[in-house]
């Protein structure tokens, strides 16, 4: 979590202050674009966009969420524009809570293939659709801020992120048997 000091600073104009709030958030940056857009070099392109935005903008940033929150959803703007700008985005808009359940303990080789298969699956949806379940199952978004991103109803982002788990669950059980 970035702190206020460091995010102050950064709102100052420090430039030092910036490149550490580069440092640590980059991973995250990179791989909701990467989940996102689907290629490496086009997630670098992404996030790359994306610091120059929370550049431009840091000093607007009213902290009513959190900063990793507002970070992400420039980052999902970023990668829409880049979707967009590729031809790619109208797939995403024009496609039509599952309780914990407690798992047992898994080897360390068993959760990397878990975590392949997983990866495999999400790159068999449709970018809208891996759109919703990265930004609500690994970013933590509700439906409601999904669909205010992605110009859709909150029940349009419900029905395709049940539709969306329920082909991962297929996806992964269908290499399982």
């Amino acid at each position: 979590m970035v702190s206020r000091d460091l995010l102050e600073a950064c709102r100052r104009g420090d430039a030092g202050a910036f490149e550490e709030l580069v440092e640590q958030t980059q991973r995250q940056v990179y791989t909701l674009a990467y989940r996102l857009v689907g290629d490496r070099h086009e997630a670098e392109d992404v996030a790359q966009e994306a610091y120059l935005r929370v550049f431009r903008s840091l000093r607007g940033f009213r902290q009513e969420a959190r900063f990793e929150t507002w970070l992400y959803r420039i980052v999902t703007n970023a990668a829409f524009s880049h979707l967009r700008r590729k031809g790619r985005f109208g797939a995403v808009l024009a496609e039509g809570q599952e309780s914990a359940v407690e798992e047992p303990e898994v080897r360390p080789v068993e959760a990397a293939l878990d975590r392949d298969e997983v990866k495999r699956a999400l790159q068999g949806l449709t970018p809208g659709a891996r759109t919703v379940v990265v930004l609500k199952d690994v970013y933590g978004l509700s439906c409601q801020e999904i669909a205010d991103e992605m110009g859709l109803s909150e029940a349009a982002v419900k029905v395709r992120l049940h539709r969306a788990r329920k082909r991962l669950k297929d996806a992964i059980w269908s290499k399982a048997t």
